[in-house]
């Protein structure tokens, strides 16, 4: 699940991203140079063509009288866009960590060449989105009303004044496959090569590893894997539905512990809270732990309970990222860690 901490998947009471004064100035002393500094910059390989187009996952379609240049985008969706060749100016949601270092969800982004409107939930500076001349909006989808995630709600008009377009690629309730198909076409409309033998390569990786977790599957149909999330208070076992990578996985073959569905409808069908007392509820031979840093990392869980988990002892522990950045290079080693895992797993009591 997102899991952007159980509080912030109320999303849906997304926090404020603060007071956008001097906004009116911003907007006033940048607008009428959009088109010159959109002009000079080198951008995407397409920036001189046009007139663009992209029809997104809420059924909006996307219009530009060029190919956008100057993108903004929540962190995973530029990580993804960079490994298709596709530059941004600006990001959004979780970029660097306390050290300064790039986030998880970062990918292979230069973060030092991009800037950062905010790095946590909540967190959105208008002002230097503005000064960015953006001409064009991009982020993933949660839900099926159309949250752009990581744009705060109470925000949101201000942010959309500015006049970018906007575009959401749904990672709602569908397996992976589809998101990563459409972040493909995306990158596509903004100038990539998808033709090239990397890409190529990267998918065929990507096939290759779905191909290895079925067999792998099939081979150990008793092996229960268990998705988690820890916080101080709070152990989260995600569902196997709405989140695109177990939904995936699921069909592949992989058996999952499944919280009951009145359980899950607390938390919007995703996950269930469990005291670490009570983490002990449900047997499991794998356990895929949140690698994001809003989580606690397993070598950092200290509760006892935990460090008797059958799984726990017998090492069958991986990372799991629940926001897997969308491109067949990042989603591939999803696949072949569960897989090889799943592979070399014991019973764990």
């Amino acid at each position: 699940m997102p899991n952007a901490r159980a509080t912030r998947l109320s999303r849906r009471g997304i926090l404020a991203a603060g007071g956008a004064l001097g906004l009116g100035a911003v907007l006033a002393a940048c607008g009428d140079d959009k088109g010159k500094s959109s002009a000079s910059d080198k951008g995407t390989a397409a920036a001189e063509s046009g007139p663009w187009s992209f029809k997104d996952d809420r059924g909006q379609t996307a219009k530009a009288d060029r190919t956008p240049s100057n993108i903004v985008a929540f962190v995973g969706v530029a990580a993804a866009l960079h490994d298709y060749g596709v530059e941004v100016k600006g990001v959004f949601g979780p970029t660097k960590t306390k050290d300064g270092k790039a986030d998880v969800q970062a990918g292979d982004l230069d973060i030092s060449k991009v800037t950062v409107l905010g790095n946590e939930w909540g967190q959105f500076n208008i002002e230097k989105y503005a000064a960015l001349t953006p001409d064009l909006l991009v982020s993933t989808m949660f839900d099926d009303a159309g949250t752009l995630w990581y744009v705060p709600e109470e925000s949101k008009k201000k942010i959309l004044a500015v006049g970018a377009p906007g575009v959401g690629i749904s990672v709602y309730d569908r397996q992976m496959t589809e998101p990563l198909q459409r972040m493909l076409e995306l990158a596509k409309s903004l100038g990539a090569d998808t033709t090239g033998a990397k890409i190529a390569q990267a998918k065929k990786r990507f096939e290759d590893a779905a191909a290895r977790l079925r067999a792998a599957a099939k081979a150990k149909p008793d092996i229960k894997v268990l998705a988690g999330s820890a916080s101080q208070d709070i152990f989260y076992v995600s569902g196997s539905n709405l989140s695109i990578d177990l939904e995936y996985f699921k069909a592949l073959g992989v058996n999952f512990v499944e919280p009951s569905p009145s359980v899950l409808k607390a938390s919007g069908g995703w996950f269930e809270n469990l005291s670490w007392e009570n983490v002990d509820k449900y047997r499991a031979d794998v356990i895929m732990m949140d690698n994001r840093t809003s989580a606690i990392q397993p070598a950092d869980i200290t509760e006892a309970t935990w460090k008797e988990l059958p799984a726990v002892k017998a090492g069958q522990v991986i990372a799991r990222n629940p926001e897997p950045i969308l491109s067949y290079d990042k989603c591939a080693p999803l696949l072949e860690d569960l897989a090889k895992a799943i592979e070399t797993a014991k019973k764990a009591g």
